[in-house]
């Protein structure tokens, strides 16, 4: 399939599908054992139906918007994704360039193959910088000033997964980053391999790299070593919010990790609500998982998100097509959201509410009619 042949984000799927060998292809769409969670990602946004509004002027609509006080194109973000040159050789470079294209946020991943100085290298755009935190704090010290030279603006700090969930694809298939690669950001201190094992070679990398004892108490840490705003990744209830909020956090990012991590939690839409609400207006709220349209982004703004971050589109339009596939797919994206909020009477992202849409907790319960009497 040609790329102006392409009408939505998930037809980049089959093409990476087909152009990848099985086990990164494999990496990339996998989830944690039965994927459960990795199918309701999908399925809970098809369950939320709209309440659109009529005979409304919608010449003209903004979508603009502004995240940590950085005025962005469209509540329309990347999320960090690991080892994005297994996708394309150019990898993170051409994420970075259709990002600053479009006039949105690249979150790199701190398992980048490539550096954030050398992201940084690609030109002007506004970049997060994903966080993992490792048993040795002088590392993750040094990464974080790296990045803060480099230019980036925010630490999203993955708060789920102080070890890696299980990803039985990754076990069948010995993943193991190409010998060609490495973790760019760890080159120079000899951690930048991941070595084949028995089972995922990723997964017995973070074993032995990453913290398990990761607490809130290493958020204040992060606080003193940094002036960037940092952004929490990966909280799906009102009593971690509470909890992020008192210790200083300046966003959340509502996330399940792609459903990688642990399974059967709670799709990432279902639960927005309730830390939207918990949050109360303190920090701005963001939200990842399972957004391929833009009636999806709608809905999560209509829950009270911020904006969202999208993952898979980016690796698999990357891998279909380059930078020209990713610029390709935001601009899909940008476009069915601008749709939706014409069709549904919406000028502004403030004129999104709750109101325009319907979801299942909302729904008034319909008794049976009775049974004729015989």
């Amino acid at each position: 399939m040609k790329l102006e042949e392409i009408t939505n984000v998930t037809e980049f799927e089959a093409i990476a599908k087909e152009k990848l060998p099985k086990m990164v292809y494999d990496y990339y769409a996998s989830g944690a054992e039965d994927q459960w969670t990795l199918k309701e990602n999908r399925n809970a946004f098809s369950r939320i139906l709209f309440r659109p509004r009529i005979l409304v002027d919608v010449s003209k609509i903004d979508i603009t918007t502004t995240v940590l006080g950085f005025k962005i194109s469209m509540p329309i973000m990347i999320a960090p994704t690991a080892m994005q040159k297994m996708a394309h050789p150019e990898g993170e470079y051409a994420t970075a360039r259709a990002a600053s294209a479009a006039g949105t946020i690249m979150t790199l991943s701190s398992w980048a193959t490539s550096s954030v100085e050398e992201v940084a290298s690609t030109g002007p755009g506004v970049r997060f910088f994903q966080l993992y935190v490792y048993k040795d704090r002088n590392v993750v010290a040094q990464l974080v000033r790296r990045a803060e030279r480099a230019g980036f603006k925010a630490i999203a700090l993955t708060v789920d997964a102080p070890i890696l969930g299980r990803r039985e694809a990754d076990i069948k298939n010995r993943f193991t980053l190409p010998p060609y690669l490495t973790l760019k950001n760890f080159e120079d201190l000899d951690l930048g391999k991941v070595d084949k094992t028995d089972d995922s070679g990723l997964a017995s990398y973070v074993a032995s790299q990453t913290d398990r004892s990761l607490s809130w108490k290493d958020v204040k840490w992060l606080q003193t070593i940094t002036s960037l705003p940092i952004l929490v990744k990966g909280v799906i209830t009102a009593e971690d919010t509470r909890i992020a909020i008192q210790a200083g956090v300046s966003g959340i990012i509502v996330s399940n990790h792609g459903a990688r991590q642990l399974d059967y939690v709670p799709a990432t839409i279902t639960v927005l609500e309730e830390v939207v609400k918990a949050a109360q207006g303190r920090v701005p709220v963001f939200l990842d998982g399972g957004v391929r349209r833009g009636t999806d982004v709608f809905k999560a703004l209509a829950l009270g998100a911020s904006g969202v971050f999208i993952g898979r589109p980016v690796v698999f339009s990357l891998a279909a097509a380059g930078e020209a596939g990713v610029r390709k797919a935001l601009e899909m994206l940008r476009y069915e959201f601008e749709l939706t909020m014409a069709l549904s009477g919406c000028r502004s992202l403030k004129e999104i509410t709750r109101n325009h849409i319907l979801t299942e907790w909302d729904r008034p319960r319909i008794a049976p009619a009775p049974s004729p009497r015989l």
